[in-house]
């Protein structure tokens, strides 16, 4: 399988970056792209050049660590899935393929198809977590929740943090990251008490990181978790709340 690679080469941060052209004459349909970077690697080095430089760690659809744009779409083509579980045979033969970085104003590249997504760590560390007294472990039956809200919450705790949600937005929002890390702590009890705090801090990073929802629901679409558009909705739902009760209690 003859596969033709156009792939963004950036040496850092500052510098202007490029796309390099290459061809992959022995591709199988059951090659994943990051083996399909593997495979050019290969050649790039054998012939004394310099590797791409690409992310990926656990290559099973997990992480969301090798995240990329595929022909402008984040990803790949097929919805709803990481870019390691993206293969050829979703492609024809002698397909030309774009391979770029994440594209968006909070993720710089660091080197060629690697991005700084460290911004979404800072709404991770605004409000991600719930604290809760160490110690013993306590009974599973201590604190009861229900099925039906437990797989509500479960259904936005999903999130792998990849990044494709902001970086397919127009306006590069992180509305659906935000508000699934904001839903599934509001639903579950042990996120109760600090739920006005996480709120405000979590909508504070995504204001200064993050542009505003365009409301267009491009993120659902490339969401490898399929973090529901509900997810969307629940950071003006915090936020309105965290406002109204101002600093009270929760």
């Amino acid at each position: 399988m003859r596969i033709t690679l156009e792939v963004w080469r950036q040496a850092g941060p500052g510098s202007p970056g490029a796309f390099e052209t290459h061809e992959v004459a022995d591709a199988t349909p059951e090659m994943s792209l990051p083996e399909l970077l593997d495979r050019l690697n290969a050649q790039i080095v054998a012939s004394g050049g310099e590797p791409i430089a690409f992310e990926s760690d656990c290559r099973e659809g997990i992480c969301g660590a090798c995240g990329v744009t595929v022909d402008g779409t984040p990803h790949g083509p097929v919805p709803n899935t990481p870019t390691c579980r993206q293969h050829l045979r979703h492609f024809r033969e002698g397909d030309r393929i774009r391979v770029e970085p994440l594209r968006s104003a909070a993720f710089p590249v660091v080197r060629d198809l690697v991005v700084d997504r460290s911004a979404l760590d800072e709404v991770v560390r605004a409000g991600g977590y719930c604290s809760v007294d160490t110690g013993t472990a306590p009974d599973a039956e201590s604190r009861q929740i229900g099925t039906d809200r437990a797989e509500h919450a479960l259904d936005f705790a999903a999130c792998i943090g990849c990044g494709a949600c902001v970086a397919a937005c127009p306006n590069g929002a992180a509305h659906l990251f935000g508000g699934a890390l904001l839903a599934h702590l509001a639903t579950l009890p042990q996120g109760l008490p600090e739920r006005s705090t996480r709120a405000r801090g979590v909508l504070a990073e995504l204001d200064d990181h993050f542009g505003a929802c365009s409301t267009y629901a491009e993120c659902v679409t490339v969401c490898p978790a399929s973090i529901p558009l509900d997810a969307v909705a629940w950071v003006n739902r915090e936020g309105m709340r965290a406002a109204l009760r101002g600093e009270r209690a929760d």
